[in-house]
């Protein structure tokens, strides 16, 4: 039996409860369609990261003598896994696709040939989509045209959508590239109706495109026949930034972001119905490897899109949406300063809202005792509220210090822009540590009350994203805890001056105390186990993939530890092994609501430690990039975190086991009561701030 999981193998499992999720007839038929999207979305950003890094592996290993083929090896096994889950992919989305027509949606899917719109469009509609071709889509293609001088690679975006196009004349052929405009037009066109009860009746702009492509070249080619197929390419998502030191890093990033378009292409993925001599133009076009993964797959390009399908129907098609709640310790409160002032305060997110945090820093913005305002940012919405009362806060006489981390994937474009708009304001603009993405998320901000300089902070596990947090679960501490608050200021001090050390008593900071801290928090389980008392560990992380960290996890299982474990993504570490760690448990839990919080519970001989963190327990959050976990000390907040991980473990509706086979199992239970622990959670937070309103009560009474 292994001693780890693959990771990347063990990321593919992640991927598979996805589409779990999309197969699952309990869930709403058009929220299974979004996790079609979710799916390919995920998948996408593997290939372009992970298969990318092992590709390079790969290759590199394969110029060596005497190699083990380790990289070659896994890469072929990745390969496979994904062509599996592609196979299965197809058959749900089939499936999906057919029901729906069962609620009076129907998506008109064309072929190739055109026939399918030919029949099954009314003239009426044809005559509409001509229109909406002509006035709304033909303005944003223009072909490019493939010639002995083109370089194939150097056209094609990553994040775009093609169909290459063969023009037939006789026995030539002249190919070009036709991109789908799908950030200038909605990806689903919705057809005009005769009447509201009529059958709602949807098709693809890739589709329109494909049935007026005529359109696009007729008087300029002479032609007998047109083949047009649908491919997307991936490319290797890392970058090389340049050392000279004349360059500020803002520069850097800005020339690495347009190195992308000329990355290694790592996958290119096709409609499985394109013709032989199309595949073998791309190869040779593109100088395709053996490596480069060359895949047949369903018509669709960027099903990603379809997180956006729309609801055209009954409301029942689509989960219902919780009501966010008031945190009434915020609520019951005129002023963000003096409800933390009077208790500590944790949001859980979507179940809380996110208004409470925009509100902290609109208040502080305009507040005559706020002095200063520090924040760290890693991603944030694309109309962002927060900065825009940042640059307000400038604007009434704050100074406002703001760490951009520009080397966020895939958002490094936007936080660029962010980072310039913010300098232009007069904010002080700061990238951090370059050797060390700053991950945290923290909030500081310093009022003078009764002329001392007091401090108020925040500390999470999620970004601040607006949008995120009505998707992503995340805890949000706000504390005035004096220690602490001071603790986070010298993580930005460390941020701004990395030479200078500090001593953290309460805070788990990365790279500086976390190995350390968290071995030590394992031994001392450990030698409660061995001391014949109980000791437990629960974790609830995205990612558990670093090995001296399990290595430790199966240390404390066989000295008797119970370990526990809710990991959304990869694991490594293989449960339930005797002799290695036949104390541990491991589920998964995917559900309507991405799962992100990190949190770690350790039973301390009764008195627990509970912590809230941003990095997860891999070698990159533990010793490459500034991460911070924060002890939870409000016994009823720490409560309500402990209650919360409980019900992950009661969940026997969305809960997968995580096994020495990584089968995806879901978890079953003997028990009629069914235990969905999102809608769980949920109902209790619900329960506890009616609480939180008798206790207010009753304080100010007091």
């Amino acid at each position: 039996m292994t001693t780890y999981f693959d990771k990347e193998l063990s990321w593919l499992s992640f991927n598979e409860r996805v589409l779990q999720e999309a197969s699952d007839e309990t869930v709403p038929i058009v929220d299974r369609i979004r996790f079609l999207g979710i799916y390919s979305a995920n998948l996408d950003e593997f290939f372009r990261v992970r298969v990318a890094n092992i590709r390079r592996s790969a290759i590199l290993e394969s110029a060596q003598e005497n190699s083990t083929n380790e990289w070659t090896t896994l890469h072929t096994n990745i390969i496979e896994k994904v062509n599996e889950l592609t196979h299965r992919f197809k058959f749900v989305a089939d499936t999906i696709f057919d029901e729906i027509k069962k609620k009076r949606i129907n998506i008109i899917f064309n072929d190739p040939t055109n026939r399918t719109f030919k029949n099954k469009l009314s003239s009426v509609q044809k005559e509409w989509l001509a229109e909406y071709f002509d006035n709304r889509i033909i303005r944003h293609i223009t072909p490019i045209i493939i010639n002995n001088k083109t370089q194939l690679s150097s056209c094609i975006d990553d994040d775009a959508i093609y169909f290459l196009v063969s023009l037939n004349k006789d026995e030539s052929n002249q190919f070009c590239l036709v991109e789908i405009p799908r950030y200038d037009i909605e990806r689903f066109i919705i057809l005009p109706t005769t009447s509201p009860n009529q059958e709602k009746q949807i098709v693809m702009l890739d589709d329109v495109v494909l049935f007026f492509i005529d359109k696009l070249f007729h008087g300029v080619f002479d032609y007998d026949s047109i083949d047009a197929y649908s491919m997307k390419l991936t490319r290797d998502a890392e970058y090389n930034l340049t050392d000279e030191l004349d360059e500020s890093l803002l520069d850097q990033m800005s020339k690495g972001i347009k190195q992308r378009l000329k990355a290694d292409l790592v996958r290119l993925v096709h409609d499985e119905k394109m013709p032989q001599y199309m595949l073998l133009f791309l190869r040779k076009s593109l100088k395709i490897r053996e490596l480069d993964n060359l895949v047949p797959g369903v018509r669709y390009r960027h099903f990603k899109d379809f997180i956006k399908f729309p609801n055209l129907g009954d409301k029942y098609l689509v989960k219902e949406k919780l009501k966010a709640l008031d945190a009434q310790r915020f609520a019951q409160y005129p002023s963000v300063f003096e409800a933390i002032t009077q208790n500590d305060i944790l949001l859980y997110y979507p179940y809380h809202r996110f208004r409470h945090f925009t509100e902290f820093v609109r208040q502080a913005s305009y507040d005559p005792l706020v002095k200063e305002i520090k924040i760290n940012i890693y991603r944030v919405a694309k109309n962002s509220r927060i900065i825009q009362s940042l640059i307000e806060a400038v604007k009434n006489g704050k100074k406002v210090t703001v760490v951009v981390e520009l080397k966020a994937r895939f958002d490094e474009e936007a936080n660029i822009e962010w980072a310039k708009l913010m300098k232009d304001a007069g904010i002080h603009v700061e990238f951090g540590i370059e050797t060390l993405k700053i991950h945290s998320k923290l909030c500081i901000i310093i009022r003078s009350e009764n002329d001392k300089l007091v401090k108020y902070t925040h500390i999470g596990t999620g970004n601040f994203h607006e949008s995120n947090a009505r998707i992503y679960t995340d805890f949000a501490l706000f504390t005035k805890h004096k220690e602490i608050c001071q603790e986070v200021d010298n993580v930005f001090s460390f941020i701004s001056h990395s030479y200078k050390r500090f001593r953290f008593n309460h805070l788990i900071v990365s790279p500086l105390t976390s190995r350390r801290r968290l071995n030590q928090l394992i031994e001392n389980e450990v030698q409660a186990a061995k001391s014949n008392k109980k000791a437990e560990i629960t974790l609830k992380l995205n990612n558990l993939v670093d090995g001296n960290l399990i290595n430790k996890l199966y240390t404390a299982s066989e000295a008797g530890v119970k370990v526990r474990l809710v990991i959304r993504g990869m694991c490594s570490l293989v449960p339930g092994v005797k002799g290695l760690s036949s104390n541990i448990k491991v589920i998964s839990i995917v559900d309507s609501y991405l799962e992100h919080p990190r949190v770690m519970i350790f039973h301390n001989q009764g008195a627990k430690l509970v912590f809230i963190t941003s990095g997860d327990w891999m070698e990159r959050n533990i010793d490459h990039r500034v991460e911070v976990g924060c002890p939870i000390y409000d016994e009823t907040l720490k409560q309500r975190i402990i209650h919360t991980i409980d019900l992950h473990f009661k969940d026997n509706v969305k809960a997968r086991i995580i096994d020495k086979t990584n089968s995806n199992k879901y978890v079953t239970s003997n028990s009629k009561t069914k235990v969905r622990s999102q809608m769980a959670i949920y109902d209790y937070l619900v329960a506890e701030e009616n609480k939180d309103i008798m206790m207010i009560e009753n304080m100010k009474l007091t």
